[in-house]
């Protein structure tokens, strides 16, 4: 055969119809004067031919399919031929399903896709198939705990004794399942407990306050949650009764709690570690039992934040998930039987949903919980040396920050079954390339992604079979038609334009929660262009295929990769009885870092003091989010305002960032055009200066 298990190359077979590049190494006379563009690192043939993306490009070839030179061949098939390219992933991936997977695309309208209407499957399934049982699943790292080694047949045994659990407590086929846990392996075993019976997933992080888990979950009602008491970050613990009681307060529809860490009080409440009475005490299950459901059936609920309202509540689906993770972690992320992947986030971020798709390639995930900079700045890179991760991922502020602290993980050890480092989040500046070449590993594979919580994967990310270039994200992903459009729908390359993709992909959302007739949806993707996904990213691609994020062209706050809406932080802000209105936007841009001023109306005769500025901040990182305390506070007569009595958010935020005051904003379309005199004279006051922070 040419594949084993999900995918996985059977033999170093010699190649054929891929050209592979030669052997370029980092070169150190490169780093000192570093541009846009410049190449740091390219795979050698031999790196190359070992890919799975080299061994998918071979099976197409003998299955008939197309023989492809390159990587560009392959995604112009790909995205010119969806249905064909999409039908391969599900043959080469050997996905297991009832019913016909004729046809792959019911309908090709955008929204509303239908991806493989006659076909039944579970997304859990397909983790435990071929598993060595004594191979490790799950590497569980926590500040206050010894390490944890969780191995396929505990997982399994785990997962099973789990579903029985929620069965037990009548979670059904659609039900919704929430989480309030850190980055633990019991966290993981819920999610699969949960999704092997066809339950509803949906997560908050415990260091989220309680007006941001209360916005997500009361939308969708859930019937039980998983709760922990406590966390332990930065060396302290984190108390978390009182905010699990005041959730469960507001949650009415929540009928069983089960708690990790001993049980609160109440009758609602079940301990993890004694689970339910069973009534006869059989002996945990091997293997979970799987719910087969429809292709489009809800995997898990995630939230993205707009600029106005509550969170969007995004359902993504069982196959949808299944055939992006197949494809992005297996082939554009190369993550094979025996790899270790960490993915440096908290449960409240779409990267820790996507880390678990590492599974249904045979691969570990290493949990870690708790703060990478604890008990030394080095800890989270020692981790890494020492546990053999092969993929390593996290945020590109996080990146960038361990440079600015001066760190040399190439002095703690050799990396050597590191291959991959994976940055997201937000641009990585060229600095960052530079610092990462120069003082992690020169032999190293560089992967710059940029996607999201929306389609829970990337649309523009890595390649194995490509070199690295400074600056730049190497390619759009396969099956992701992304280009960018300026605004009149012309796709454009060479220069600044809008993300777009102009075809379905499976990981779009089936639909948003309480969004009966599609407003909702259609309104956060499809309001600009008609029949086309909007991101809401500017980018600019390279000829060569490459391409630049230059930060978010709506007015979503991206704090180091967590979006959050503005409603969210005003709804606390104003609730400060100091506090009449309020403005807020990120100026994240390319090489540059995320700078969010809050601009604020008091109430008249109130200072805005460091007392207040204290306050506002302690308000908003205890009740809204930590990652999300504005850089600044600065008090303003009036917030500008539309004709129709909107926060004029965006044209703030161009003005901010240089943007010609006439392009901006159109005075006719405001009821106070006056309120901008402060904003231009803020702009050209401070934030010309060379440290914005200041």
């Amino acid at each position: 055969m040419l594949h084993d298990n999900a995918g996985e190359p059977a033999s170093c077979e010699p190649v054929r119809a891929v050209h592979f590049s030669p052997w370029y190494s980092c070169m150190d006379a490169n780093l000192s004067s570093l541009s846009e563009g410049d190449l740091m690192w390219s795979p050698s043939a031999q790196q190359q031919a070992a890919t799975r993306l080299a061994d998918y490009m071979r099976w197409l070839t003998r299955t008939g399919r197309d023989d492809f030179d390159d990587y560009a061949s392959l995604w112009n098939w790909s995205v010119s031929d969806i249905e064909s390219f999409w039908r391969s992933i599900w043959d080469y991936f050997d996905v297991v399903a009832d019913g016909n997977a004729e046809p792959v695309l019911g309908n090709a309208s955008m929204p509303g896709a239908q991806w493989f209407p006659n076909t039944r499957l579970n997304y859990a399934e397909h983790m435990f198939r071929g598993r060595n049982p004594a191979d490790a699943a799950l590497v569980a790292r926590s500040e206050n705990e010894p390490l944890r080694t969780i191995s396929w047949t505990t997982l399994a045994a785990e997962t099973a004794r789990m579903a029985e659990l929620l069965s037990a407590c009548g979670v059904k086929v659609g039900a919704r399942v929430a989480c309030y846990m850190p980055n633990r392996e019991q966290t993981v075993i819920a999610f699969l407990a949960c999704s092997s019976i066809g339950a509803i997933w949906s997560g908050c992080s415990p260091e989220m306050g309680l007006s941001v888990v209360l916005d997500r979950f009361r939308q969708i009602e859930p019937t039980v949650l998983f709760a922990v008491d406590s966390y332990r970050y930065n060396g302290k613990v984190h108390d978390r009764a009182e905010m699990v009681e005041q959730i469960l307060g507001n949650l009415p529809s929540v009928r069983r709690v089960i708690h990790v860490d001993g049980p609160l009080a109440g009758q609602r409440s079940v301990d993890w570690r004694d689970r339910l009475p069973w009534p006869t005490e059989p002996a945990p299950a091997a293997m979970p039992r799987f719910e087969r459901v429809p292709f489009s059936h809800p995997l898990w609920i995630v939230y993205s934040s707009g600029t106005t309202g509550l969170p969007k509540p995004i359902v993504h689906s069982h196959g949808g998930i299944l055939l992006t993770h197949y494809k992005s972690l297996g082939l554009q992320h190369d993550v094979r039987v025996g790899d270790r992947m960490l993915f440096l986030g908290s449960t409240g971020w779409i990267v820790w949903n996507t880390q678990i798709g590492a599974l249904l390639a045979g691969a570990a995930i290493v949990l870690y919980d708790g703060n990478p900079n604890w008990p030394s700045a080095n800890a989270l890179w020692e981790a890494v040396d020492t546990l053999g991760v092969t993929q390593f991922g996290c945020g590109a502020a996080w990146l960038t920050g361990c440079m600015k602290a001066g760190l040399e993980p190439a002095k703690l050890g050799r990396f050597e079954a590191l291959r991959l480092i994976n940055s997201t989040g937000s641009p990585l500046p060229l600095e960052a390339f530079r610092w990462v070449y120069g003082s992690i590993k020169k032999d190293l594979w560089l992967g710059s992604i940029s996607g999201g919580t929306d389609i829970a994967a990337g649309l523009v990310a890595c390649s194995p079979l490509l070199p690295v270039r400074a600056g730049e994200i190497q390619c759009a992903e396969l099956g992701v038609a992304a280009y960018a459009y300026d605004d009149h729908a012309r796709p454009i390359v060479g220069e600044v334009g809008e993300l777009v993709v102009t075809k379905p992909m499976p990981s779009m959302p089936v639909f948003f929660w309480n969004d009966p007739d599609g407003t909702r949806y259609r309104d956060s993707y499809f309001d600009l262009f008609e029949g086309i996904w909007r991101h809401g990213d500017w980018i600019r691609f390279t000829p060569e295929g490459g391409c630049v994020i230059y930060g978010r062209s709506d007015t979503t706050i991206n704090r180091n990769g967590i979006r959050m809406g503005t409603a969210e932080i005003y709804a606390v802000v104003e609730e400060l009885p100091e506090v009449q209105n309020s403005l807020v936007v990120d100026l994240e841009y390319l090489g540059r870092p995320s700078f969010m001023p809050l601009f604020v109306v008091l109430t008249p005769g109130v200072p805005l003091d460091d007392a207040l500025r204290t306050r506002i901040a302690t308000a908003i990182r205890t009740r809204a989010s930590t990652r999300h305390v504005p850089d600044a506070i600065v008090q303003v007569n009036e917030i500008p305002y539309t004709l129709t009595g909107k926060k004029m958010e965006l044209p703030v935020r161009k003005l901010l960032l240089g943007a010609d005051p006439q392009q901006a904003v159109k005075a006719g379309t405001m009821s106070n055009p006056g309120s901008l005199d402060f904003f231009l004279g803020y702009a050209a006051g401070h934030l010309s200066a060379p440290d914005t922070r200041n």
